[in-house]
């Protein structure tokens, strides 16, 4: 039963993707590979590395225009749009997604926003429900999509059956899985970004969903050094003592509604009861993640603020060690879906989605007040 399901899923999120791709296709002249061909490119070698240069014809709204051929990018040459990047952590090679907003030449040094797809995810998907790349476009930032690694990382992804999974802490591994580090992975990114763009290190960001967020407790943790604030969304940090060099602030958002995120905590299932053996590991209340980084920040217990608009709940604590802060959202009934945005999942197996309250907005919101801090 569980099996049927899971290859209905996989089937049904192909389906969605495919349709998505061959109605941009259909817009536009120029081809687009697919994501398994572009990440297929051979790895960079030497600095600057090598992206795909971006179609000449306009990208229809609201589709992705990926890398079609290869080029060096430069400071001076700043190619705007959606390219692959790989680049070599812990022995392994891994691929990102970067977006470049058309009025890079135009700017400095920019913000970083880092997004890392749920489990079982791509950068690809991540894009399509988020909607980063267009707030990039707009506020004049770049967003990266890493990709984590699968479970046979020799196979083609697959939702169902290879999915791709963060090691976010929790030790959520198939048997005879290689465990990636993903740490140095983004550590690897962060300097691959930093050695070809204007970066602007005081203002890097990481944010996630599901498995993703749990990661993104970890970079934030790991990497205290180098982010600026972290924004995790419908995921646990499970990171047990938890400590932090360097204080980061945390903007968390989850709906009360979410079968895989349940806000009192235990076993995450999909509406239809199914659950993925490895992937089913309970949770921990999300409470218990909240008041961890808390006291990671020597924030007071109590927060300095509480509101209810709309069915948004919002918690404020600090302030913390130099000023960092924590905020704590609700969404009434909300799914497991990132509110505002778009779900590759139907509402049947992971609930509903909201418009009222969109998260790449509010986080964009936060992120934009912080800054690195000492």
């Amino acid at each position: 039963m569980l099996r049927r399901w899971l290859l209905n899923a996989s089937i049904l999120l192909v389906l969605v993707l495919s349709i998505m791709f061959l109605a941009c296709a259909s817009s536009s002249p120029a081809p687009v590979p697919s994501q398994s061909t572009a990440a297929a490119s051979p790895p960079k070698s030497t600095n600057p590395p090598s992206v795909t240069t971006p179609m000449q014809q306009a990208t229809p709204p609201g589709c992705l225009s990926l890398s079609s051929e290869k080029n060096q990018i430069s400071l001076e040459e700043p190619v705007a749009g959606t390219h692959i990047f790989h680049v070599s952590a812990a022995g392994l090679q891994r691929s990102y997604t970067i977006h470049i907003p058309r009025d890079y030449a135009r700017k400095q040094y920019l913000p970083v926003v880092i997004m890392l797809h749920g489990g079982g995810g791509t950068a690809i998907s991540a894009i399509t429900e988020t909607g980063w790349t267009d707030k990039a476009e707009k506020e004049g930032f770049l967003v990266v999509f890493p990709e984590a690694m699968a479970h046979d990382p020799s196979q083609k992804s697959s939702f169902a059956r290879n999915p791709q999974l963060w090691n976010d802490g929790s030790d959520r591994f198939y048997t005879g899985q290689t465990i990636p580090d993903d740490i140095a992975f983004i550590d690897a990114l962060l300097d691959d970004l930093i050695s070809v763009f204007h970066v602007d290190e005081d203002k890097i960001f990481v944010t996630g969903f599901s498995n993703g967020a749990s990661m993104s407790f970890r970079a934030g943790t790991e990497l205290s050094k180098r982010i600026a604030a972290i924004a995790p969304v419908a995921g646990a940090c499970w990171l047990d003592p938890l400590s932090l060099a360097k204080p980061v602030s945390m903007y968390y958002m989850t709906g009360t509604k979410d079968p895989l995120n349940l806000i009192e905590g235990g076993v995450p299932k999909l509406l239809s009861g199914s659950g993925d053996p490895v992937r089913a590991k309970p949770k921990p209340p999300v409470r218990n993640s909240i008041n961890k980084w808390v006291s990671a920040l020597d924030c007071p217990s109590k927060p300095a603020s509480m509101s209810e608009i709309n069915g948004i709940r919002t918690e404020t604590y600090g302030p913390g060690r130099s000023g960092s802060e924590v905020i704590y959202v609700t969404v009434e009934d909300l799914g497991h879906t990132w509110a505002g945005g778009s779900s590759l999942l139907p509402e049947s197996m992971v609930g509903k989605t909201s418009n009222k309250i969109k998260a790449t907005d509010a986080i964009w919101d936060f992120f934009r007040q912080h800054q690195r801090l000492n």
